[in-house]
């Protein structure tokens, strides 16, 4: 098949199906609209559905209620062009209207750490569908993957619970591996990790070894690929990246070892990379203490769903597990969890 056959194969894949990114991270400053608009650009991209992060780590609870508001009065003044997505038939109708379907994140269960589990439900009710346990460090729920982690807590089980009742997805991403285990072991609804790779493709303290993919799959979850670089690792020796081969390498390595119903994919773009800097150093404590993680500028773009898609094609996926990689894996896990 020639390049531009296989171009063409896979922009009509994308068009075709349901895309689905898993995270994304615009800015965290309520009431900054500066970036919002690029919003588009996923959409242009030929993504359907984006996962917006709306805090993380140690961020207080008034920090993440202040950026659900700010993103959700932005996206209600645009419903020309997004649904501010709290079920499956929202995706559908976006999709069907040409519309950008648009949920939130939580990335720790931080925000909890008081106790109150009803904050649960007011999350999910203003469009949070998946919030993972710790943000690389240890909080009241369990421990993360940069701490010494001590386990899945009897609260952060109460706080397990409250997600299951109110359909809410739990995620597994940046947590410790201890935790992770005992989440997968008192699941009985599937358990995600929303952005992680394979530390058996690459070595990082954020990266997921082959046991917890296998336990993820058991739950019936679904590991989402993140385009760091950094996570990523690289084959390339060149001073050129490419993301899309790096994030094969770990597709591929997942889907061998689990199958192709259990990938999917969660770049974790991050929008404005001055904040990011910032948030590097002014919280060093949540990034690793005195030898903080290092993240360089190099991101998986929104436009590499269509060339990814493509080399999945080239090296001889058929086009139903290009599908399922690219979002239908996501929307049967909502479809199981989601109420």
């Amino acid at each position: 098949m020639t390049d531009s056959a296989l171009m063409q194969q896979a922009r009509a894949l994308v068009k075709g199906t349901l895309v689905w990114d898993n995270h994304a991270c615009m800015p965290l400053r309520p009431g900054d609209e500066s970036f919002l608009d690029q919003l588009q650009r996923v959409h242009a991209a030929g993504v359907d559905v984006v996962s917006l992060n709306v805090g993380f780590g140690p961020q207080l609870l008034q920090d993440h209620l202040r950026m659900l508001a700010s993103f959700r009065c932005w996206l209600a003044a645009r419903s020309d062009r997004y649904v501010l997505a709290h079920s499956l038939a929202d995706i559908e109708e976006a999709r069907r209207d040409g519309k950008l379907a648009v949920f939130f994140d939580i990335e720790g269960m931080g925000p909890l750490d008081g106790g109150d589990h009803g904050l649960v439900q007011l999350f999910r009710e203003l469009g949070v569908g998946w919030m993972l346990i710790a943000y690389n460090r240890n909080n009241a729920a369990g421990g993360g993957c940069l701490d010494e982690d001590s386990g899945l807590t009897d609260h952060g089980r109460r706080v397990l619970a409250e997600m299951k009742r109110v359909g809410m997805m739990v995620c597994c991403s940046h947590t410790g591996h201890r935790t992770v285990r005992e989440v997968m072991e008192a699941a009985d609804n599937p358990v995600i990790f929303s952005h992680s790779n394979s530390s058996a493709v690459h070595a990082h303290p954020r990266n997921i070894p082959d046991d917890l993919i296998r336990l993820c799959a058991a739950t019936g979850g679904v590991v989402g690929i993140n385009g760091l670089g950094d996570f990523l690792g690289s084959a390339a020796t060149g001073a050129e990246w490419d993301p899309v081969e790096d994030l094969v390498r770990h597709i591929d390595h997942v889907v061998h070892l689990v199958g192709p119903e259990h990938v999917g994919l969660g770049l974790d773009y991050v929008f404005d990379l001055q904040e990011l800097e910032d948030y590097l150093k002014n919280m060093k404590a949540t990034f690793g203490g005195d030898q903080p993680m290092t993240i360089s500028n190099r991101f998986a773009p929104p436009e590499t769903f269509l060339p990814l898609t493509a080399r999945l094609l080239q090296m001889g996926y058929g086009a139903a597990d290009v599908q399922k990689i690219l979002g239908g894996n996501w929307y049967r896990v909502a479809q199981q969890v989601w109420k």
